[in-house]
C-alpha cells in the first residue's frame, strides 16, 4: 500500500475519477467528506460501485466508516460488507480494543454475505483522539485483521482545540510530530504497515513530494491522498529505488553466503543484522506490493 486515495461516497463523479486512477488503494468515504443528509444515500451509492465497477481496478477497496461515537457505524457496515469490500478504515479508533470490537461485527457480517471469517481487513485511524494516542501501544498485541495504521492530524486538532497543526515554516508542530511518531512505533510493535497521512495541499507537488521522502526515510511504507492528482508523486517516492532494491539483495546474499553470522563486510562496510532486518523489509514491501 503505498498511495490510498480518499473518494467521498456520495459522489459519482469523484468516484469515478477515482476508479481510473493507479492508487493501490480506493477509500471510499462515508465520514468527513459526506454531509449528514448525504449519510444514507452515500452508503448505498458506495455499495452499488463497488459492485459494478470492482473489475474495473487493481486497487483494493476500503470503505472508511462512521466512528463508533456517531451511532452510524452499524449502517454502514449493514450496507457495504454485502458489496464485498476489502478492507474497512475505522477513524477515532482509540486502542486495540476498537479493532476487536469492529472485527466481532465484521465476523456477523460476513457470515451473513458468505464471507470467510476475517476476509474483511482493518485500517484504524489511531491518532484522531487523544485517547487514540495514548492507546498507540495497545497495537503491538497484534490483530490478524490489521492491514496498516494511520494517523490524522485535523481532528486531533479539533479534539484538543489547537489552533494550528503545523508551525510558520510549514512544519507540524510538537504535539502532532508526537502522534506521528507514536503511529511508527504502533506499526512496528505489531508488525504492519505504517501509513501517513493527508497533505492537504493538492496543488503543491513539491511539498507533497519532500513530505513524501521525508515519511518513507523514516519509515512509513504509503501515503493518503486526497486528489488523484497526488497519487504519481506518492507511488514514486515509496516505490523503493532500483539501487535500494539492489543493495538490500546484496546485503542478504552476503549473510546467506557467510552462514548467517551476526555480521558481514561488504565492500570495505561492516553490516550487522539490523541491517538484514532492514533489507528484508525493504523486498518484502515489493513482494507485497
Amino acid at each position: 500500500m503505498r498511495s490510498l486515495l480518499f473518494v467521498p461516497g456520495d459522489s459519482e463523479r469523484k468516484l469515478e475519477k477515482g476508479f481510473s486512477s493507479a492508487a493501490d488503494v480506493l477509500l471510499i468515504d462515508l465520514e468527513d467528506s459526506v454531509s449528514p443528509q448525504n449519510k444514507a444515500a452515500a452508503r448505498t451509492l458506495a455499495a452499488d460501485v463497488i459492485r459494478s465497477r470492482r473489475g474495473e481496478t487493481k486497487a483494493a477497496i476500503y470503505v472508511r466508516v462512521n466512528d463508533f461515537a456517531s451511532g452510524l457505524l452499524d449502517d454502514d457496515l449493514r450496507a457495504v460488507i454485502s458489496a464485498r469490500p476489502d478492507g474497512i478504515m475505522l477513524p477515532k479508533a482509540d486502542g486495540l480494543a476498537d479493532i476487536e470490537r469492529l472485527s466481532a461485527k465484521l465476523r456477523v457480517r460476513e457470515a451473513e454475505n458468505g464471507l470467510p471469517d476475517g476476509a474483511i481487513r482493518i485500517l484504524p485511524i489511531i491518532s484522531e483522539t487523544a485517547a487514540g494516542v495514548f492507546g498507540a501501544s495497545t497495537y503491538g498485541r497484534g490483530n490478524p485483521r490489521l492491514s496498516g495504521v494511520t494517523w490524522g492530524a485535523e481532528d486531533l486538532s479539533a479534539a484538543i482545540g489547537a489552533r494550528a497543526t503545523r508551525d510558520e515554516n510549514g512544519r507540524y508542530t510538537d504535539l502532532f510530530r508526537l502522534a506521528r511518531s507514536f503511529t511508527l512505533l504502533a506499526a512496528s510493535a505489531a508488525e504492519t504497515a505504517a501509513i501517513d497521512t493527508v497533505f492537504v495541499n493538492f496543488r503543491d507537488s513539491d511539498g507533497l513530494r519532500s513530505e513524501c521522502l521525508e515519511a518513507e526515510r523514516d519509515g512509513f511504507t504509503g501515503k493518503m491522498a486526497i486528489h488523484p492528482d497526488q497519487v504519481a508523486v506518492i507511488n514514486e517516492a515509496f516505490t523503493p529505488s532500483p539501487e535500494a532494491l539492489s543493495e538490500a539483495r546484496m546485503v542478504i546474499e552476503a549473510f546467506a553466503a557467510a552462514g548467517n553470522p551476526g555480521v558481514v563486510g561488504i565492500g570495505g562496510k561492516m553490516f550487522d543484522r539490523p541491517h538484514l532486518r532492514r533489507a528484508e523489509r525493504l523486498l518484502a514491501r515489493v513482494k507485497i506490493g
